[in-house]
């Protein structure tokens, strides 16, 4: 039995006994990753109060949403291969310290442009981060156990994502006032605070392994290329993406010459920013990526449809819109935690079932709000939620284990951010069309809220039925790996050994 095979039954390091403050140490990881996840939906409900208090326009202070959605999603990557190289404790503490700083001086900003400024920061202390979350897990877990913990981090993904609006709801109701909105920082200052002391005492300390250069070449081509594509998504709202359509084919160039530069950077024996071999080389990683980012579109998206239809539509004020939608991140939460449990037993088969769940919840919500009378709407609307809740629950945590259970711990960070990243630019792309799609819808129906709100939920499940496909095409290659590996016993004769290379 292998030292890493030892590991994982005591659910330690590879090699060493197991950490007896490692679930400790999670929650403390987890508690970081649902604030900053938090914070790119919970200000969208502030909005207004903002722009009214600091005499700010609409355009500018739309930016301290997308300013903050932007540098998350740049600097996720180069974060995770730093921390993989100077080690994840030290980038975690430091990334976490910068963002409660940045947390306060957003609160305190006595002027639009220093709030942008503060967001700006803000969001690239949470790019920094995020990658490092996935990269602790798999650095503590092993086994069984590192599907619980990731079970766990998925759980906090989904609810974080969900709950966003309801909570900058229930801070604005509490926090009385003209400067209630200032509260939505403020929280995470002692909260943080209390995590940074938790993660001094409780993160591991592992000594990194020799100095690398880091691949500044691959940083800039990823960062241009990230960048392109974002750009026209955070000004969608002010007409970006027919202004800037031509970022697109850019970025896409871009990202070209960064996947040659690392192929390059590989063959030459080098550590590339992001290892060619994470795609080409791990099982599931690529699938697992390309599935969470097309997830990401409808999932992300369609909770701004639904604030859109709640309060524009019904009157709804934000606490009791996001009220509305609470089953689907119960559902959400619950699944997640027993999921973990069980995608060492079923695999994507697990995905699979989830994404049918999730997709069936949301159609059944699309038929309540386009047709149910409007007083019993959001009471007939929640059992399909909590459903397509249960199916997200078992999508989002699930996939994130099975895309990095084969990555090697040296490149956990890296790895983690690249799928996040992937995550960030499916939701940009869910955030922007969804919601230009129901006011398309809007304008064009006469100002019929149902059927913008159908129709755009329609375009949701579009996206999830792609990532369906890549579920099931993963599940079926997977089926036919093990058929292979563990041929049925015939009596009287031997088991032939497996040879195709998979686990056995």
């Amino acid at each position: 039995m292998d030292r890493d095979t030892r590991a994982g039954r005591r659910g330690g390091a590879p090699g060493g006994p197991a950490d007896p403050g490692r679930w400790k140490a999670l929650w403390v990881t987890l508690t970081t990753g649902f604030m900053s996840l938090l914070d790119v939906t919970i200000v969208a409900v502030a909005l207004p109060s903002m722009q009214r208090d600091l005499h700010a326009s609409a355009s500018s202070v739309q930016w301290v949403v997308s300013g903050y959605a932007l540098t998350f999603a740049l600097a996720l990557v180069p974060a995770g291969r730093v921390g993989d190289a100077v080690g994840r404790r030290r980038i975690f503490l430091c990334a976490l310290a910068g963002f409660v700083l940045c947390s306060a001086a957003a609160g305190a900003a006595p002027t639009i442009a220093w709030l942008v400024v503060a967001r700006l920061a803000q969001g690239a202390c949470a790019g920094c981060l995020a990658p490092q979350n996935s990269a602790l897990i798999q650095q503590m877990f092993r086994g069984a156990e590192r599907g619980r913990a990731f079970g766990l981090f998925g759980a906090t993904v989904g609810v974080s994502s969900a709950v966003g609006p309801i909570t900058g709801g229930l801070i604005l109701a509490l926090a009385h006032g003209a400067q209630g909105w200032r509260w939505i920082f403020y929280v995470n200052v002692p909260v943080g605070a209390v995590a940074l002391l938790l993660g001094l005492r409780l993160l591991p300390r592992v000594a990194p392994g020799r100095r690398e250069r880091l691949d500044l070449p691959g940083v800039a081509l990823l960062g241009a290329g990230v960048l392109a594509w974002m750009l026209p998504l955070v000004f969608a709202e002010s007409g970006g993406l027919r202004r800037l359509w031509w970022l697109f084919p850019v970025g896409l160039a871009l990202l070209a010459c960064f996947a040659r530069w690392e192929r390059r950077v590989s063959a030459r024996e080098g550590r590339p920013l992001l290892d060619p071999r994470l795609l080409t080389g791990t099982r599931g990683y690529a699938l697992g990526t390309a599935l969470g980012a097309l997830y990401f579109v409808g999932f992300s998206g369609v909770w701004l449809v639904f604030a859109l239809f709640f309060q524009n539509g019904l009157g709804y004020e934000p606490l009791r819109s996001g009220l509305a939608v609470t089953p689907f991140a119960i559902g959400s939460a619950a699944a997640a935690v027993v999921a973990g449990r069980l995608v060492e037993r079923l695999g994507r088969l697990l995905t699979v079932c989830g994404l049918v769940a999730v997709m069936a919840g949301l159609a059944a919500t699309a038929l309540v709000l386009r047709s149910a009378p409007p007083d019993v709407m959001t009471w007939l609307a929640a059992p399909a939620l909590f459903v397509g809740g249960l199916g997200s629950g078992c999508v989002i945590s699930p996939n994130v284990t099975m895309t990095l259970r084969e990555v090697p711990v040296r490149m956990a960070g890296a790895a983690g951010g690249a799928l996040q990243t992937g995550q960030r630019l499916g939701g940009a792309v869910g955030t922007a069309a969804l919601p230009g799609l129901f006011y398309l819808v809007l304008g064009s129906s006469g100002r019929d809220f149902r059927e913008a709100v159908a129709l755009s939920v329609g375009a949701a499940l579009v996206a999830m039925l792609a990532a369906l496909t890549i579920a099931v095409l993963d599940w079926r290659r997977d089926s036919s790996r093990t058929a292979r590996c563990h041929p049925r016993r015939i009596p009287e004769q031997p088991t032939p050994a497996c040879r195709c290379g998979g686990r056995e």
